[in-house]
């Protein structure tokens, strides 16, 4: 390859791989356009596509460029990881086709008469695979620069910690970086040094770094220890050479590591610890989401919820619905609603006492009702007002809430989300009188890993296993 091509190689892939991102961008656009043309080519023997299928190729082009961003397919791209990136595209692409085929299909019917479905389900499945096959080229094309060293960025460590083994690792796994760690310098004595595990040469001591940074072509050097002092000793040695210099974030020094991520709130980079994840367009997303599922649902469900409602009024004397104060989003208190299961005046005596094995209050068509979950399909009324949500922790009374706050660590740290109809703890079996912390780490990983599919995932195993659970009563 001629040396200027070369450094425009050198150049495209260094900068961590921001210019790589770009580019599978690009090529996903124009790889969904193939696959439109040459379905619509395939059916209709027409080489100019007419303003009808343009418009739905438009829909489905801007669909999957947000589902994909939604469906965060364009994370730090590793090109080792494509069988990570498979489902997460499939899903992507297959809701951008489900949000055309519903436009479509209400807006412009007469469109699929004809052979127009065929051509859409044939664009669905030639279009993941040329995109497929295009970043399979664009990882392997990525390999075949970096075994040559064109697309590679020195990096030296100054200090050695977990940390820097970390990123190390990390860097040296990630091709679409365009980076690489030659060793590190740390002015420790071999014999502390020892505790830390990793393959990475030593290259002196931090009075060497200048002359290692001239030596070995370094472009950049990475400070993994905290603190300004050494940040400002580093810049001070190489105050005469034009390299980089960064300041590792140690996460490791951190407690709580493992819930930690990096964000930038108004340009101002931040470290977090304990955020809610539905802010910004992820309430959004999130409350239509809600929304559009719970009218849904309660359109088709309607006729069960009237017959429920006539056994309820049939089985004892009182209203039809349950009125129950909870704690929900922000701490703050809404009226939630259930089929009515027990007598009217069950807790008249007892005030609010936490359900266990054994359960006698109910009617015996409350029983029921409560032994299928049925009694919960009201809440749907709930998440309808923007009270609750289809998935999300499970909320509790008033009064059981000042109790569990005091002997549960983190546990009001459930009410950063809205309270949900199911739940990552329910549908793992952690419901009714179980491990109450089993419960809560369970709700903390839901909302530290929130994202649509996820919300998908546990909406799918409720109606997959079923309502019926041993700890419902």
């Amino acid at each position: 390859m001629p040396l200027g091509l070369g450094n425009i190689f050198n150049g495209l892939f260094k900068q961590y791989g921001h210019t790589v991102i770009l580019l599978l961008r690009i090529i996903d656009v124009a790889m969904l356009l193939a696959a439109a043309w040459l379905a619509h080519y395939f059916w209709l023997r027409e080489w100019v596509i007419d303003q009808h299928y343009r418009f739905v190729i438009a829909l489905g082009v801007l669909g999957a460029i947000i589902f994909f961003e939604i469906g965060q397919v364009y994370r730090p791209w590793r090109s080792d990881a494509m069988r990570g990136e498979i489902p997460r595209i499939a899903r992507a692409w297959l809701l951008a086709l489900l949000t055309v085929v519903s436009i479509v299909f209400l807006v412009r019917m007469h469109f699929w008469f004809g052979s127009s479905y065929r051509w859409i389900a044939s664009w669905g499945v030639l279009g993941l695979l040329l995109v497929l096959a295009a970043r399979g080229a664009v990882s392997r094309l990525l390999g075949w620069l970096r075994a040559r060293g064109w697309s590679q960025g020195r990096i030296i460590l100054v200090g050695l910690n977990r940390m820097a083994v970390a990123v190390a690792r990390q860097l040296n796994q990630s091709s679409w970086a365009g980076l690489q760690v030659i060793g590190f310098v740390d002015d420790r004595n071999e014999d502390r040094l020892e505790l830390e595990t990793c393959a990475l040469p030593r290259l002196g001591k931090l009075s060497d770094l200048t002359d290692i940074v001239t030596r070995r072509a370094v472009d950049e050097v990475w400070v993994a220890f905290p603190g300004p002092s050494l940040a400002e000793r580093v810049q001070h040695e190489l105050r005469h050479l034009p390299v980089s210099i960064r300041l590792v974030i140690d996460c490791f020094a951190f407690k709580q590591s493992k819930f930690l991520s990096l964000n930038t709130v108004a340009g101002i980079p931040t470290l977090d610890v304990s955020v809610s994840p539905l802010h910004g367009i992820n309430r959004y997303i999130k409350e239509v989401e809600d929304r559009l599922l719970a009218l849904l649902i309660l359109l088709l469900i309607s006729p069960l919820m009237l017959l429920i409602a006539v056994g309820v009024k049939l089985s004892s004397r009182g209203p039809v619905f349950y009125r129950q104060e909870r704690v929900g989003w922000n701490n703050r208190k809404f009226v939630m609603l259930k089929f009515r299961s027990m007598p009217v005046d069950a807790e008249a005596k007892t005030g609010a006492v936490w359900a266990k094995p054994g359960e006698s209050r109910a009617t015996p068509f409350g029983a029921l009702l409560r032994k299928t979950s049925l009694d919960e399909l009201p809440q749907l009324i709930n998440v309808l007002k923007g009270d609750m949500s289809l998935v999300g922790p499970r909320p509790e009374r008033p009064d059981f809430v000042e109790v569990f706050k005091e002997q549960v660590p983190n546990y009001m740290k459930k009410h950063m989300v809205k309270a949900g109809i199911t739940g990552w703890a329910q549908v793992n079996g952690w419901r009714g009188d179980t491990d109450l912390n089993q419960r809560i780490e369970h709700d903390l990983y839901y909302i530290q890993h929130w994202s649509l599919w996820f919300d998908l995932e546990i909406a799918l195993r409720t109606v997959a296993t079923g309502f019926v659970n041993k700890n419902a009563y």
